[in-house]
């Protein structure tokens, strides 16, 4: 049953009885302790990941943020006293020993309605552009590029072809980088070899559903975005960015063959295939994920906001 339309709402479509919700709550921090159980002991060790504690360093939700449950917009819970201290809820009925609490959606409208018409505006921008498919990963080989070894990311991890072997590899291939984020990691001996020049002001133009980076963001935006977004869905879009970071670090130049993953060596046109069709595959998965962000943030009412604010996503 859908919860959610796409025309601004300001009352509650659906009350949770307590047990129900309690009960939706301890799944999601057991789903998500499941997911982040690793990275929580790494960071007690000082120890790094590559692959997954990278959404905690390149993201800013932090994990015990993650684990807490939201219903999301227009559903209420019932008996949630200890919900109404927390910011963007209130009370919608009940009494003050069992209060029914919900998201005061007109008050997140009004402190969030700048940021929340950029979000739409940026994932319905990326939606509806062309795919690219020929990139085959290379914003992480450009990231080396003609780089000193000790200002290398990852320097515990070794290149599987070596610094000469790397930088021969970007000599080799036109850079077709579409992404702000990703692009400004590049060395500055990379940056001309791009196509383009991706910066902040021109995301809206140049983000498009093929790029892995894209589709990795639909869980950025979909944090930025917490209360209103249901935690099913914020975790949903978690799990996908983690298995999208999976490949962009397969298909790296880094050797993770240690840590179990099977290198994809887009060198190759072997690789290059199994490359895209990886990618084709997520882009394909984000989509979706957009879709059903986008639905729930029609919903929050919102004051008009500046046409020119592109930076107000963050």
């Amino acid at each position: 049953m859908s919860l959610i339309s796409d025309e601004p709402v300001d009352e509650i479509r659906y009350v949770l009885p307590a047990a129900a919700w309690r009960a939706a709550a301890a799944r999601h921090a057991d789903r998500v302790q499941a997911l982040t159980r690793g990275h929580t002991a790494r960071a007690g060790a000082g120890q790094h990941h590559p692959v997954d504690d990278f959404l905690f360093s390149y993201y800013s939700l932090r994990p015990a943020q993650l684990r807490r449950w939201h219903p999301g917009a227009t559903v209420a819970l019932a008996d949630a006293p200890d919900r109404t201290g927390w910011r963007f809820y209130g009370a919608v009925g009940g009494s003050a020993e069992s209060p029914t609490v919900a998201v005061d959606l007109p008050a997140f409208g009004t402190a969030r309605g700048a940021q929340v018409e950029f979000v739409i505006r940026m994932l319905s921008a990326t939606a509806a552009a062309p795919g690219q498919f020929g990139c085959f990963g290379l914003h992480e080989w450009a990231m080396l590029f003609r780089q000193d070894p000790d200002e290398r990311r990852h320097a515990a991890w070794p290149l599987r072809l070596g610094p000469a072997g790397t930088d021969e590899v970007v000599r080799e291939h036109q850079i077709r980088c579409t992404h702000y984020d990703a692009f400004r990691f590049f060395t500055p001996a990379a940056r001309p070899r791009n196509t383009v020049q991706p910066d902040l002001d021109s995301r809206l133009a140049m983000e498009q559903p093929g790029c892995l980076h894209a589709s990795m963001d639909v869980y950025k935006w979909a944090y930025k975005m917490i209360p209103v977004v249901p935690g099913e869905l914020l975790v949903d879009c978690f799990e996908l960015a983690r298995s999208i970071r999976e490949l962009d670090m397969r298909a790296s130049p880094y050797d993770l063959s240690d840590l179990g993953y099977r290198p994809v060596a887009i060198e190759t046109p072997a690789g290059k295939a199994q490359y895209v069709a990886g990618q084709r595959r997520f882009a394909q998965a984000a989509q979706v994920l957009r879709g059903r962000l986008l639905q729930v943030l029609r919903a929050v009412p919102r004051a008009a906001a500046d046409p020119a604010g592109t930076r107000a996503g963050g």
